[in-house]
This record gives structure tokens, C-alpha cells and sequence, in this order.
């Protein structure tokens, strides 16, 4: 909930105003400021978001606009409103198809198709890979209710293609996710870049964080800076002169980190629009070069990047499960024209 979404509320509009939650102070509650008294009731809300939407009127005591300094009392009827409805926070299952690679009583293997968003969020609350898990699936385990993400773990990004796995169980939702903090989970992913990195194998480290620029992108930044700790480990598996096929393997699992690190060491996924892959970075300035590159563009409207495999110990049989996926079909064409293309043109 975000306290300062409507800071100028006028008398006029408060018809419009539309209760978001409220509270009943305990019987017990001693007089306390009511700016600390919300404090206690949210996570992640500054104390000065609270005075805010105090100061504009959103929240009552009573039915009755308050200000920061008020002074909650035992069976005080508080509220906050806000100009807009509550977003209702119910999955809605759709029967969406999912391509399921495994599945047992404890857990699934998703292989994602690019496009598809993995959970429900601001701008896309319907269509995601978790409103098709829910229909298929029925009752899955919430690991944050508030976040809509049942039997999730982990997740890859919208335009990125590949494997994913789901918990059944709270359980083994949980030792899942302690899998991956102890980063024992093995994950391989497949990237067009753009240029020859100079060693045919090598290892990125630099923290990720979001850019002190634009809040919508990740940067990397020297160590104890700013971000967290990352590392990818990374080998050439071809080459094509002005691209180059990789395969990453990832030490930890930030945000955007393959992304990220290759546009660090200047070598961004091929059409990444959102680190700059997106533009004729390497090769000719021929027009018929320029069209190739444009029609790979149209081919793979997306960054070129695929979790291709999955690996872990079942939490709960112990046995080591492996899983391979292909290569989505568009990153798969664009790779063979690539390939075709280096083996016919001369490369200078």
C-alpha cells in the first residue's frame, strides 16, 4: 500500500475516497501517536508516508480526518482511505497452456515461453505464468500473499525463455528456497551477446543494484558500494564474429544479473532493449548488413536469453534432478542465421 498516493485530497472529493483498511485499537492500547501506531502496522512504510496521508486527510479516526500527532485510544475505529478501489488480490485461474516438463506431489518443472510474465503485478494481474498454475494446480502454497506468488521460488524474467521450478507443499516450497539461498541450486543459461568477449571462459563479479540513474534498470557497482553481491561464470560455445552464443552459469540470482553484467564488461544481449542490444553494436556499415541485423531484430523481438537447465537434490527423496530444455524456436532461428551468415560472409 502506498500512503502517498493521494496527498491532495480535497472536501469535494471525499465521496471518491474508498477504504483500503482498517483498524480497531485494542481495549489495552495505551495513548500513542497515531503516525506510530500505523508504524507498527506496515512493513516498508516510512513514518513520514504516514504523516503525509495524514496531512491530506486519508486517514480517520472515527470517521473523522486526523492529524500525525493524534493520539490513538483503546477502541478507536481507524481508516485508511485512498482516491481509488483496493485492488482485489485474488488469483484468478485461467486456463492457459503451460509447457510442464516434470511433475510430482512436491513439485513442478515450468518451461516458460518468452512473453509471459511469471507472477501477478502492477500492470498485469491477469495472463501470468501463476494465474495458469493456479488453474491447473488448484491450491498452492503462498509464499507472500500480498505478492501473489504461491509455490514460487524463483522466477526469470518476461522476455526470457526456460525452466522454472514451482513448490507443491509449503514444505518443500521452503526447502526450496533455503536451496537457493545456500546456492545449491545449478542453473544454466544460454545468451546471444553481441561481440567476442576476449577469454573464451571467464567469471563477472560486480554488485547489482538499481542504477542511481534510472530506477527501472540494473547497474553494476564495485564491491560494498551499492547492490549485492554477484558473480557469473561464463564460456563461449561459438562464435560469429559480430555475436557470440554463451553459456552462463549463475553463482547467485539478482536481478536482471546475466543482463546486467554483460552490458558491465560491454558485451550486451543481442536486441536487449533495455541495456542497449538493441541497436547494430558490431560489424559493417553496409545497408545490407544493417538489414540482416533488422530482420534478426523481427525474428527475436525480445533479449536473446534462455534458462536452459535446472539441477537440484529433491527435498524430499534426495535424488539429484536434472533437467534440460531446448532453446525457445526464436533464439534457436536467430542463432542459425547468425551461423549461416558467418560461414558465407567474410567477417573482417
Amino acid at each position: 500500500m502506498n500512503f502517498d498516493e493521494q496527498e491532495n485530497t480535497s472536501p469535494e472529493e471525499e465521496n471518491e475516497l474508498y477504504e483500503h483498511h482498517r483498524f480497531v485499537v485494542d481495549k489495552g492500547q495505551g495513548l500513542l501517536r497515531i503516525d506510530k501506531y500505523l508504524l507498527g502496522k506496515f512493513e516498508g512504510i516510512s513514518r513520514s508516508k504516514i504523516q503525509n496521508s495524514a496531512k491530506a486527510g486519508n486517514i480517520l479516526v472515527n470517521d473523522e480526518s486526523v492529524k500525525p500527532n493524534y493520539k490513538v485510544k483503546p477502541k478507536d475505529n481507524i481508516s485508511i482511505v485512498l482516491a481509488h478501489p483496493p485492488r482485489e488480490i485474488e488469483l484468478i485461474p485461467e486456463n492457459i497452456p503451460l509447457d510442464i516438463v516434470y511433475e510430482d506431489d512436491q513439485l513442478v518443472i515450468v518451461n516458460k515461453k518468452a512473453g509471459m510474465v511469471v507472477h501477478p503485478g502492477y500492470g498485469n494481474y491477469t495472463g501470468t505464468m501463476v494465474n495458469a498454475l493456479v488453474y491447473h494446480f488448484g491450491s498452492l502454497p503462498a509464499h507472500n500473499r500480498e505478492e501473489l506468488r504461491p509455490g514460487l521460488v524463483h522466477r526469470i524474467d518476461k522476455d526470457t525463455s526456460g525452466l522454472l521450478v514451482v513448490a507443491k507443499t509449503e514444505l518443500v516450497q521452503s526447502k526450496l528456497a533455503k536451496l537457493f539461498y545456500d546456492r545449491k541450486i545449478d542453473r544454466v543459461y544460454h545468451a546471444l551477446v553481441w561481440g567476442e568477449p576476449k577469454e573464451e571462459k571467464g567469471t563477472i563479479q560486480g554488485n547489482i543494484g538499481r542504477s542511481l540513474k534510472n530506477r527501472k534498470v540494473m547497474d553494476v557497482f564495485p564491491e560494498g558500494n551499492h547492490g549485492k553481491h554477484a558473480i557469473t561464470h561464463y564460456r563461449v560455445l561459438e562464435s560469429f564474429g559480430y555475436v557470440s552464443l554463451v553459456e552462463c552459469t549463475l553463482e547467485t540470482g539478482r536481478t536482471h544479473q546475466i543482463r546486467a553484467h554483460f552490458q558491465h564488461i560491454g558485451h550486451p544481449l543481442f536486441n536487449d532493449s533495455t541495456y542497449g542490444g538493441d541497436q547494430v553494436l558490431r560489424g559493417t556499415t553496409f545497408t545490407k548488413y544493417k538489414q540482416f541485423v533488422r530482420n534478426c531484430f523481427n525474428i527475436i523481438p525480445r533479449h536473446a536469453l534462455h534458462a536452459k537447465t535446472l539441477g537440484f537434490i529433491h527435498p524430499e527423496t534426495g535424488k539429484y534432478l536434472l533437467f534440460d530444455s531446448q532453446l525457445a524456436t526464436d533464439m534457436a532461428e536467430v542463432i542459425e542465421k547468425w551461423r549461416s551468415y558467418s560461414v558465407h560472409k567474410k567477417i573482417s
